[in-house]
């Protein structure tokens, strides 16, 4: 089965249809899955969202809620749902996707939600509210089943079958003592291949890995992913279970987390969002060209500083962009590489070292095969072996340049407590420039004049 994508066919059927009645729009969905209908409300307007959202049933209208992307809105579209449909959807949500939802809205308007629905729903919409969404306790779901270390594998099975009447899935069995105080993890594998007269307390793995409530959302991924778990629980400070945080919610954290990434080291804000106006996207972007344009004048102050030079030797020009641009190349290659690196893992000093190291190395073998290209170029082209060696050396140096700051920098904000995705750019892109500017200008002043 292929990943659906959208098709202006899907989207000018299921307009059609609701143009035609709801008999023909019901057959029509029928063909899609709930995660696809929520693909083509990408293209849908507000009123054609709620009249298929009011129209199907609030099982199927709540997973199309929860598979929409944060930037169709469906807070927007689940508050302007009548009451009772509201409430009706709410709760055929896990815990938390409804949170996840409902966090978007204003005070007044989540009080307006949780007002009309059951105090049990309520209670735990607004017990997970209170944490961060970007910590273990903002993505935990406080469904899960739940045994006695006590018990025998009979009463455990009893158990796990009545906890299981309200839960579509479960993956893992959390195990408690009777305190509550969580004691371990427990597959239902092993409780049906154990004895008849077997008790928990002889299945239980008691190393379980787990998290607290504020544990940032990226080290629960890194958990989840390092030891290939389904879910891991969350407990609090005095080791009581709250909850458990399933691997579908780390995917969705694991791909927030690389756009967050890849827009900060583009020079873009976190909060600009892709499918915004141009308004938006000129408020998140113009201040880092701003500040991109006082370090693009400090690498032209370098060339008006070399002006004679490049009047005597015209075909400096050309090749100067060319080591400019290289250098940022591999300058940005290396800071990539680099800032995943930070976001998986803590380095120690030795690992920042030979990560430093690494791109050294990497820039010096780089910058001498790109160099001995260029160098051949401008022995073919413009006779003058020795303009060949200076590009040939500028090209090794600012590669080096690229390399060492690419890697570097990053590491050293890291540091000083900067985020190294945000800044990095910027920097490194300023130090390509301006060196290899320096090298290519500098050593034809001197070996060239």
């Amino acid at each position: 089965m292929q990943s659906f994508e959208i098709d202006k066919s899907d989207v000018l059927k299921v307009k059609n249809a609701i143009l035609a009645g709801d008999e023909i729009l019901k057959e029509v969905l029928d063909d899609y899955h709930a995660s696809e209908i929520a693909i083509l409300f990408e293209r849908l307007d507000k009123s054609e969202q709620q009249h298929i959202i009011n129209l199907l049933p609030a099982e199927i209208a709540s997973e199309i809620i929860s598979e929409m992307d944060e930037e169709s809105h469906p807070e927007n579209l689940l508050f302007q749902l009548h009451p009772d449909k509201r409430t009706e959807v709410i709760e055929e949500l896990d815990y938390d996707d409804a949170t996840d939802i409902i966090s978007q809205l204003e005070d007044h308007e989540q009080n307006e939600i949780l007002e009309d629905l059951q105090d049990e729903h309520a209670s735990e919409i607004r017990n997970l509210l209170t944490y961060d969404e970007k910590t273990a306790g903002g993505l935990m779901n406080t469904e899960l089943i739940c045994v006695n270390i006590n018990l025998t594998k009979k009463d455990a099975i009893d158990e796990i079958i009545r906890q299981s009447e309200e839960m579509e899935e479960f993956y893992t069995i959390y195990v408690v003592d009777d305190e509550e105080i969580f004691r371990g993890i427990v597959s239902l594998k092993d409780i049906i291949k154990a004895k008849h007269n077997a008790k928990i307390t002889e299945l239980v793995k008691i190393d379980a890995v787990y998290v607290h409530p504020d544990t940032d959302q990226e080290e629960v991924a890194n958990l989840i992913s390092q030891y290939n778990l389904t879910s891991i629980p969350v407990i609090d400070s005095h080791q009581k279970l709250l909850g458990r945080v399933t691997f579908d919610d780390v995917i969705d954290v694991m791909e927030a987390e690389s756009t967050e990434d890849i827009l900060k080291i583009s020079g873009v804000s976190e909060d600009e969002e892709l499918s915004g106006n141009w308004v938006e996207a000129v408020k998140s972007r113009l201040p880092w060209l701003v500040i991109n344009l006082g370090t693009a004048f400090l690498a032209s102050s370098v060339v008006r500083y070399f002006d004679p030079t490049i009047q005597l030797i015209p075909s400096l020009a050309a090749y100067m962009t060319i080591i400019a641009g290289m250098g940022g190349n591999a300058a940005t290659q290396a800071l990539a590489v680099t800032v995943r690196r930070i976001s998986l893992y803590d380095l120690t000093d030795k690992q920042a070292y030979r990560t430093v190291l690494k791109e050294f190395t990497v820039g010096l073998i780089n910058g001498a095969v790109n160099g001995l290209i260029v160098f051949v170029f401008a022995v073919f082209f413009d006779g003058n072996p020795m303009l060949g060696v200076v590009i040939f050396l500028a090209m090794t140096g600012n590669l080096l340049i690229a390399g060492i700051t690419g890697a570097g920098i990053p590491l050293i904000l890291k540091r000083v407590g900067i985020d190294p995705a945000i800044a990095s750019s910027i920097i490194i892109t300023t130090f390509t420039d301006v060196f290899g500017f320096m090298l290519i200008l500098g050593l034809a002043s001197k070996l060239l004049l």
